[in-house]
């Protein structure tokens, strides 16, 4: 999958460990259940530590990272937030 940033960046998913593939999935369903930023923060931080399978932490690639980000700014989108504070 080919995910385009605002910025019109691209991230190939396929290029991603499964370890990340598996936590963006997680994260793809978080981004429309949170209420709030906050929660969708701890829901990332909490699937980067417990990894795939709870086969422990993941690290942040800059390819990783970036999606995330893009996800976050969706959730603040959603809940009508000006902002990711």
């Amino acid at each position: 999958m080919i995910i385009i940033m605002s910025s019109g960046e691209k991230v190939d998913t396929a290029k991603l460990t499964a370890a990340e593939r598996h936590i963006l999935q997680k994260l793809f369903a978080w981004k429309s259940l949170v209420d709030s930023v906050a929660a969708f923060r701890e829901k990332k931080k909490d699937a980067l530590k417990k990894g795939w399978n709870n086969s422990g932490p993941v690290s942040e690639s800059r390819a990783l990272s970036l999606v995330m980000a893009h996800l976050e700014t969706q959730v603040c989108l959603r809940l009508g937030k000006t902002s990711l504070s």
